[in-house]
C-alpha cells in the first residue's frame, strides 16, 4: 500500500502522476476487500466505482466542488481518498464510520444519503444555491447508478435542471444493477446505447442535458480524458459510464447479488464464510413471507405479489420463480408500487406489496391518498421492521407504527413469532376489507417448526400469555419473545401477566377495559418510536375513558438511532431481555 498509505486527503491524492494511479486503484480495491472481508459490509459496488472515485477527486477540488453518492453503497473508496483511512475498519460498528455518506462525519460527505433517487435533486439544489449567492464556478457532480436513476424522484430532478440554468454533472454510473438486476424499459435503453445502436434515440438530451458516453468506466486515463473535457462546461451534463460491480474479485462479479453486502469472505479466494449462524434456530421472518406468501398464492388465484427493487431482500422472489406472471419486480419506485396495487385491488386483486419498513416512508402519500381513503384491500408487507442494525439511521424501521397508525380504514399488525407472521398473512387474504400492514424484522425467527396448518387470527383480537396480580405487559411484536425470556428472571414474576397484542389498529378494548379493571399498571413495549406509535395509542384509549391506571411505555427513544449490531442497539435502548428485567423489576 505504498501509495494509500500517504493519502490522507484528495490535495495528496492529486499530487501523483497519473502513471501512478492505476497502481493505486489496484491498493484501494485491495484494501476495501481486506477490510470488507472481516468487517462485512456493502462490497460489490464500491469496488465498481474505484476508477471513478479516484478520478473525481483528482480532477474536481472537492470539497469546495461539491461530490453527492446516491444512496452511497459505493462511497467506501471516496471514505478512504477522504482522510477516514485510518477508521475504515470501523465502517458500520458501533461508533464507528456510517456505511453511507454522512454530513456530520465528513466535509467530503456534501450530502446524506442511503436512500435511493435523491442525489440530482440535492445537486440541483445545492448548484441554484451557488448562482445565487455568487459561486457560478464551483462544480456540482453526482454519481448514480441505472437502478436509482429510474426512481420517480430522480427523473422529477432530470426535469427541472434541463431548463434550471445551472450548472451540474451527472455520471451514469451504468452496471444493470441496483442490489438486485435492473428492470423497465430505462434499462432497455441503456443497453440500446451500450451497443451503439444506429438511429437511437437519446432521452437525456430529450431533456437538455449535454450527454457523452458510454465510456468504459474501468478505463481510468480515458474517464479522467472525459472529465477534464466536462469540468468547467457550462449547463447540465450527464457522463454515461460503463462498469462492473464486483470489479477485481471473480466471486464478486460473477454472482453480483449475494456480494452486494455478502458477509464476511475469504480475500484471498473470495468464498463466503458461513457460520453457526450465530445460534438462530428458525428461518429468516423473509422466508416465512416468500413459502407463505407461494402457498397463499397457489390457492388463491387472485394473490399478486409487488416489490420496488427488492425481490432478493424481501424473499418475493419465490413468488416470482413459482408465479412468474403474478409477482412484479417494479424498480425503485416505492409511490409506483403502491399505487400500482391499488389499482390491482380496484380490479378484485389480492395485492401483497412487500416493501421495507424504512422505504414505506417515500410512498406515505399513495398509502394515504390511493389505498387508505378508497379502502382498497391492500397487504403491506412491512419488512426490516425495528432496529435493522449496521445500516444505520436511514434504514431503521421505527417509523411505521406512528406514520400508518394515524391514517384511517388501516389495519397495522405484528406477529411475536414466524407462526404468527404465516398466519397473519393467511388472515390477510380472507378477511381484508380495506388496507392491512404487517410488520415483522431482519433476521431469523425462534420457531424452526413454524409451516402450521394455516388458522385465522381474529381481527383486533390480543392474546393472553400469562396472568398476573399486579402489572399487565403489552407487547406488540417479536419483542414479546424478550418479555417471555425476561419474565422467567424477574424477581416477582407472579406479578406480571403478559398479553400479546398483535394489533396496534384496531386495538382490542375489550381486552384494556378487563387489564385496567384487573391490574395496578400497564406496561407497553414495542420496537418503534414511542411518540405515536402502540404505546401511544394504549394510553390514549385509557386517558379517554378515564380510566386510573398507569401506564409506563417502552420502546425505540425519540432520536435517529446510530448504526450497530441489532444486539448491541437493542441493549442500548433497554429492550434486550436483561434491559426488560431491570425495569420490569423497577416497577
Amino acid at each position: 500500500m505504498k501509495l494509500l498509505s500517504e493519502i490522507n486527503s484528495p490535495e495528496d491524492l492529486r499530487k501523483l502522476s497519473e502513471n501512478q494511479l492505476p497502481d493505486l486503484a489496484r491498493e484501494l480495491r485491495r484494501f476495501i476487500i481486506d477490510v470488507v472481508s472481516v468487517k462485512e459490509g456493502h462490497l460489490g459496488a464500491s469496488l465498481g466505482v474505484i476508477e471513478l472515485t479516484i478520478a473525481l477527486h483528482y480532477v474536481f477540488n472537492t470539497p469546495e466542488d461539491r461530490l453527492i453518492w446516491d444512496v452511497g453503497h459505493q462511497a467506501y473508496g471516496h471514505k478512504i481518498l477522504t482522510g477516514r483511512r485510518d477508521q475504515f475498519d470501523s465502517i458500520r460498528q458501533k461508533e464507528g464510520l456510517s456505511g453511507f455518506p454522512k454530513r456530520d462525519e465528513s466535509i467530503f460527505d456534501a450530502f446524506g444519503t442511503g436512500h435511493a433517487s435523491t442525489s440530482i435533486s440535492a445537486l440541483l439544489g445545492m448548484a441554484l444555491a451557488a448562482r445565487l449567492s455568487g459561486a457560478p464556478n464551483r462544480e456540482h457532480i453526482a454519481v448514480i447508478g441505472d437502478a436509482s436513476i429510474a426512481g420517480g424522484m430522480a427523473f422529477e430532478a432530470l426535469n427541472h435542471a434541463g431548463v434550471a440554468e445551472a450548472n451540474l454533472l451527472v455520471i451514469l454510473n451504468d452496471n444493470a444493477i441496483g442490489i438486485d438486476p435492473s428492470v423497465g424499459a430505462l434499462k432497455t435503453f441503456l443497453n440500446r446505447k451500450k451497443q451503439g445502436m444506429p438511429g437511437e434515440g437519446n432521452l437525456f438530451e430529450s431533456l437538455n442535458l449535454n450527454y457523452s458516453g458510454p465510456v468504459d468506466g474501468h478505463d481510468l486515463p480515458a474517464v479522467l480524458q472525459e472529465l477534464k473535457r466536462l469540468k468547467g462546461k457550462p449547463g447540465p451534463r450527464l457522463l454515461h459510464l460503463i462498469t462492473t460491480k464486483g470489479k477485481g474479485l471473480r466471486q464478486a462479479e460473477e454472482n453480483q447479488v449475494t456480494y452486494h453486502a455478502p458477509g464476511r469472505f475469504d480475500k484471498t479466494t473470495g468464498e463466503l464464510i458461513r457460520g453457526e449462524k450465530d445460534k438462530e434456530i428458525g428461518p429468516k421472518y423473509q422466508d416465512i413471507f416468500g413459502h407463505t406468501l407461494v402457498a397463499l398464492a397457489a390457492q388463491n388465484p387472485k394473490i399478486v405479489g409487488i416489490t420496488p427493487a427488492m425481490p432478493t431482500g424481501s424473499s418475493m422472489k419465490f413468488m416470482m420463480d413459482a408465479f412468474p406472471d403474478r409477482a412484479f419486480d417494479v424498480g425503485i419506485a416505492e409511490q409506483h408500487a403502491v399505487t400500482l396495487a391499488a389499482g390491482m385491488a380496484c380490479e378484485g386483486l389480492i395485492p401483497y406489496c412487500a416493501i421495507y419498513s424504512t422505504f414505506l416512508q417515500r410512498g406515505y402519500d399513495q398509502v394515504i391518498h390511493d389505498v387508505a381513503l378508497q379502502n382498497l384491500p391492500v397487504i403491506f408487507c412491512l419488512d426490516r421492521a425495528g432496529l435493522v442494525g449496521k445500516d444505520g439511521a436511514t434504514h431503521h424501521g421505527v417509523f411505521d407504527i406512528a406514520y400508518l397508525r394515524c391514517i384511517p380504514n388501516i389495519t397495522v399488525m405484528a406477529p411475536m413469532n414466524g407462526v404468527e407472521l404465516r398466519n397473519m398473512l393467511y388472515t390477510a387474504q380472507r378477511e381484508a376489507r380495506g388496507p392491512m400492514a404487517i410488520r415483522y424484522p431482519r433476521g431469523y425467527s425462534d420457531h424452526p417448526d413454524w409451516e402450521h396448518p394455516f388458522e385465522t387470527i381474529p381481527l383486533g383480537k390480543a392474546r393472553k400469555l400469562k396472568s398476573g396480580n399486579r402489572i399487565a405487559i403489552l407487547s406488540f411484536g417479536t419483542l414479546g419473545q424478550e418479555v417471555t425470556r425476561a419474565l422467567d428472571r424477574v424477581d416477582t414474576p407472579e406479578a406480571f401477566g403478559h398479553f400479546d397484542f398483535r394489533f396496534a389498529k384496531p386495538l382490542d378494548t375489550d381486552m384494556l377495559k378487563e387489564i385496567a379493571s384487573r391490574y395496578e399498571r400497564i406496561v407497553t413495549l414495542e420496537d418503534g418510536c414511542l411518540s405515536g406509535g402502540f404505546g401511544s395509542a394504549v394510553l390514549e384509549y385509557i386517558s379517554d375513558k378515564g380510566y386510573a391506571i398507569p401506564v409506563s411505555r417502552l420502546g425505540i427513544a425519540e432520536d435517529f438511532i446510530s448504526h450497530g449490531s441489532p444486539q448491541e442497539l437493542y441493549r442500548e435502548q433497554g429492550l434486550d431481555t436483561e434491559g426488560l428485567i431491570r425495569s420490569l423489576n423497577g416497577f
